[in-house]
């Protein structure tokens, strides 16, 4: 059973993992940012990766994991588009290039979000998605879209439908954890602290053709603050305005592309609310939390397929 071996070096996570054609292990590590930080620099990205990808590659390679590989793959770029380009994905390239040159295999690269939309589909026990035509979203800390998606060999093909014009969701809800003392990244934290609010209550983003902005939600989130607010009900607040404009996409969407399945992918998908109401309201299909996070197990799931297809 052919093996792959995939490296994924965003700018938050440095991951590693092998895929044998059903399953498979990831390690993974967050990037250390300062205190108070809302990320990082490219330059300091990339050493950090190129500084922890020996440490993980050594326990991914353990006792326990597969004596065979047959094809090396990263991602080395954000997305499928021309001019899609991140320095901190070449950490990631070159270890991946020269393990490839050293064993004598083949090395296959994808973008990090084809990775994302395959970790999704494996982890949802949805696979069969990967070779048909569905809906996805990847919300994460640098992309909120609704795309369209359809096979293109072994590989994936999104062309983007909707979404945001300007900040991120991950990037607001980052935003609202440091205006609250939060560490970064402050998804997991503003999740738990909105389980706590005494209001539930959102404001109505503006959304046509399935496309919206969330700036104005960071000016309100900001008032809410000053206005002496709970963390917690304002953790709520932006949490559930998020979920209304993805919510009023998704069914504007739906009314083109009729019929389509709908996954969810990226690691705001791994919310609790959005989570819950997705599901009850378009059978949206998610992955685990851990592999809704960035992570190179859709990366070794790729080279698998790009693998099988060249044998």
């Amino acid at each position: 059973m052919p093996i792959g071996i995939g490296f994924d070096t965003s700018n938050y996570t440095t991951s590693v993992a092998y895929f044998d054609g059903k399953t498979g292990r990831n390690v993974s590590r967050l990037l250390d940012v300062p205190e108070g930080g809302l990320g990082l620099r490219q330059s300091d990205a990339l050493f950090q990766h190129v500084k922890h990808l020996p440490e993980l590659t050594e326990t991914l390679f353990d006792e326990d994991a597969p004596r065979e590989f047959h094809a090396v793959g990263a991602s080395t770029r954000p997305r499928e588009v021309e001019g899609s380009y991140m320095p901190c994905f070449l950490a990631g390239e070159s270890q991946g290039r020269s393990l490839s040159h050293v064993l004598h295999l083949p090395f296959f690269s994808v973008s990090h979000q084809q990775g994302h939309v395959a970790a999704a589909a494996w982890s949802a026990g949805r696979m069969d998605l990967l070779d048909q035509p569905h809906l996805a979203w990847h919300l994460s800390g640098g992309t909120t879209e609704l795309l369209y998606i359809e096979p293109d060999g072994p590989l994936v093909k999104a062309v983007q439908i909707g979404g945001t014009k300007d900040i991120s969701a991950g990037q607001l809800i980052d935003r609202t954890g440091k205006r609250l003392g939060l560490s970064f990244p402050a998804g997991k934290a503003v999740d738990a602290l909105s389980l706590d609010a005494q209001k539930d209550v959102s404001f109505s983003v503006k959304v046509t053709d399935s496309t919206f902005s969330l700036s104005g939600l960071e000016n309100k989130m900001n008032a809410m603050a000053e206005q002496g607010e709970t963390p917690a009900d304002i953790c709520r607040f932006i949490l559930r305005s998020i979920l209304h404009a993805v919510d009023v996409a998704t069914a504007q969407a739906f009314e083109k592309y009729q019929g389509l399945p709908l996954l969810c992918a990226g690691g705001v998908a791994s919310n609790r609310l959005i989570r819950e109401h997705m599901r009850t309201m378009h059978a949206a299909l998610f992955a685990e939390p851990v592999y809704s996070t960035d992570n190179a197990m859709g990366t070794a799931i790729l080279v698998h397929r790009m693998l099988e297809r060249t044998r």
